[in-house]
């Protein structure tokens, strides 16, 4: 996108939805723009999805996401610009006053919680990119007898793609810390105590442990997501009531230190063994759906992906697949679902443009197909074309349904987290047996008819 049109589009966008003093948190994904907003009324979204540029828009969470596309970062950097904000950085909460205070209902628990999930790890997507890709490397190099695993640089390889995994708690410590507005650092530091080698090693030889004559729940947290961002949440509470009645010239040093000294046992006997057991139960429950239905459970996730991805709820599986990787070595239900739901996407799009008459629609969805089919990034094919024309959406999900059988029925399974989540993610279903030419035909399968269903039921060009 050209610099004078990308101006003018965040110029817009930053108008409408009510300037910057409207703005409470602003941040951006791989393809959208989103708001939290203080007066949610104070936008105007009808006015934001005629901007040429903008390929939709929903509220998701209670946060207004503006989707763009892959120029998403070029507007991001634009807008934080044109209104002195800093990048990845919420402005003053209370620039004009306190926000409207939500009320509790199980809607807004729910929305708050998916919101909470989503913002933690949505930062990490590139290092689980580089990290999933470093382990096809050393896997491919190692089938095709390049790089044994004597060898020392097999070794190093193997370390860097089974780190991201193992220090997941670490990670998610940073960034749960800046999404509940808390110190990084401390953050960091309860998730790094979590997988502490010593901690770690208790919990293996069965040694009961007690914190200031508390008893200490003994859990491997390795690889775990749900409990360190509950403990980091709970810090952010203490933090911000310990530094209320803390005097200003004390802050640096008497803030940190209670932070700690308070969440120490209240994450080692409370917090983080409930959030064990929560992550426990999602993990185990969706195994028992696997071993109990296997194939019609693929195939139903695998329909309703593309609803799942469009509210953000596709995020909270995130703690099955991490944890499956670091139990199992690889991922036989959400992973695969997922990528042939990205591939028809793109090739519900890819039908679209050869189905329309209007040149600006062949080419938008001609895009988009593109961007879904390489890139793995859906959301303007949804929001852009196969959720605006509806048949193609509902294509695509019959599509998956069916692709989503056969990957049930075959038992295919991703060894590893997949880069692009488009077409070059195939080489992550490098495995045993057949498992690879499994997943290919499965996927081949669901496009063909993803293809020709969207093509037989057509369009309506003036929706």
């Amino acid at each position: 996108m050209k610099k004078e049109k990308l101006q003018e589009l965040s110029e817009k966008i930053l108008e409408y939805v009510g300037g910057k003093d409207n703005i409470a948190y602003f941040e951006h994904c791989t393809t959208r723009l989103r708001f939290n907003l203080k007066d949610r009324g104070a936008a105007d979204v009808s006015k934001i999805e005629k901007l040429s540029g903008v390929l939709g828009s929903q509220w998701s969470n209670e946060e207004l996401q503006v989707i763009i596309g892959p120029a998403v970062s070029d507007a991001y950097k634009m807008i934080c610009e044109l209104a002195g904000l800093k990048e990845q950085a919420a402005i003053d909460e209370n620039l004009d006053g306190p926000g409207e205070k939500k009320k509790l209902t199980p809607k807004n628990i729910a929305t708050g919680i998916m919101d909470g999930v989503s913002g933690c790890i949505t930062p990490l997507i590139p290092m689980m990119i580089g990290g999933g890709m470093i382990k096809i490397v050393y896997m491919i190099a190692n089938m095709a007898g390049i790089l044994p695993e004597t060898s020392t640089t097999y070794q190093i390889l193997y370390w860097l793609g089974d780190a991201f995994i193992y220090f997941f708690p670490v990670f998610i410590g940073q960034t749960a810390a800046k999404k509940f507005g808390a110190n990084q650092g401390l953050g960091m530091l309860l998730g790094a105590l979590l997988i502490y080698p010593s901690f770690i090693g208790a919990v293996a030889e069965g040694v009961e442990m007690t914190l200031f004559g508390l008893p200490v729940y003994m859990a491997n947290y390795s690889s775990s997501v749900i409990p360190i961002i509950m403990v980091v949440w709970v810090m952010s509470k203490v933090e911000k009531f310990i530094a209320k009645y803390t005097p200003d010239n004390f802050r640096s040093l008497i803030v940190p230190t209670l932070t700690l000294l308070v969440m120490l046992p209240v994450a080692l006997v409370v917090v983080a063994p409930a959030g064990f057991y929560i992550g426990t139960f999602i993990s185990d429950g969706i195994t028992f759906i696997y071993d109990t239905i296997g194939f019609v459970g693929v195939s139903v996730l695998c329909a309703l992906l593309p609803l799942l991805v469009m509210t953000g709820m596709h995020t909270m599986m995130t703690p099955y697949w991490t944890t499956a990787f670091a139990q199992l070595g690889y991922d036989a239900f959400f992973l695969p679902a997922m990528i042939v739901s990205n591939l028809n996407q793109a090739t519900a799009s890819l039908a679209v443009s050869l189905k329309a008459k209007n040149p600006d629609n062949k080419a938008t969805a001609l895009s988009c197909a593109v961007t879904a089919f390489v890139a793995g990034v859906t959301e303007p094919a949804m929001f852009g074309v196969t959720l605006k024309y509806k048949k193609p959406l509902y294509a695509a999900m019959i599509g998956n349904a069916v692709g989503g059988l056969l990957l049930g029925l075959l038992k295919v399974a991703c060894y590893a987290f997949p880069g692009s989540g488009g077409v070059f993610a195939i080489i992550t279903f490098t495995g045993p047996g057949n498992n690879l030419i499994f997943f290919i035909l499965s996927a081949i399968v669901g496009m063909v008819i993803t293809f020709i269903l969207t093509f037989v039921m057509g369009i309506n060009e003036n929706e």
